[in-house]
């Protein structure tokens, strides 16, 4: 994952995701740090069309680093800090 090109991109979102009220604008809908933000906030970041955030970010839920939620006819993504910790000591112990 990290080793794309893509993949600072989605470091930078799980970065940003840490403290979704500092990076992303107030939404409409939903809490930022209690909901997580959308695939729109996300790509207005990075300065991408929404289907390329769409796709890192479902990269990310499918690795179970992000969790989904569903608002309205929207999905917000936020970190799942367990499995990213979870990960994280993997890494640490060498896999």
């Amino acid at each position: 994952m990290a080793r794309t090109p893509a993949g600072g991109r989605r470091l930078d979102i799980l970065e940003w995701l840490k403290e979704p009220d500092r990076h992303f604008p107030a939404q409409r809908h939903g809490d930022p740090a209690a909901d997580g933000v959308t695939a729109g906030a996300v790509a207005a970041r990075l300065g991408v069309h929404r289907r390329v955030a769409r796709s890192h970010l479902a990269l990310l839920a499918d690795l179970g680093l992000l969790r989904t939620k569903r608002i309205r006819h929207r999905t917000f993504y936020r970190r799942d800090e367990p499995r990213i910790a979870e990960v994280s000591r993997l890494f640490q112990e060498g896999w």
